[in-house]
């Protein structure tokens, strides 16, 4: 298995922007340290990677707040869905399991989702 279906950490926005670029589709968490509910998220979003061929980025807006104003982020975990670098989705739902976020992927982006893998 390669490094790109396990998340990417991003330090700021800049690296976010690089990885939007590198990538047509993407979901990227926004999370803080110290976070439980978004430290639970980490494996999940592994899983999903996996699952569906989708690479998954993981941004600390803290770390740079220019993030915070920018996509609107008002709690953690926030997943953002994005297509050729534009939001197309968000679900600020607090933790979720891997099938919703499938579901999720499945709903904004239906064509970049693997569904042999995520069937398996």
């Amino acid at each position: 298995m390669d490094g790109t279906h396990r998340p990417t950490r991003l330090a700021d926005g800049d690296d976010l922007d690089a990885f939007l670029e590198d990538h047509a589709v993407a979901l990227v968490e926004c999370y803080t340290s110290g976070c439980s509910k978004c430290q639970a998220m980490e494996p999940v979003l592994g899983n999903v990677a996996r699952a569906t061929g989708v690479p998954v980025g993981l941004v600390n807006p803290g770390d740079d707040l220019t993030l915070v104003e920018r996509f609107e982020i008002d709690s953690v975990p926030t997943l953002l869905c994005f297509e050729n670098g534009t939001e197309v989705g968000r679900l600020a739902e607090g933790f979720v399991g891997a099938d919703d976020v499938v579901a999720f992927l499945e709903a904004n982006v239906p064509h970049a989702v693997d569904t042999e893998r995520a069937d398996s």
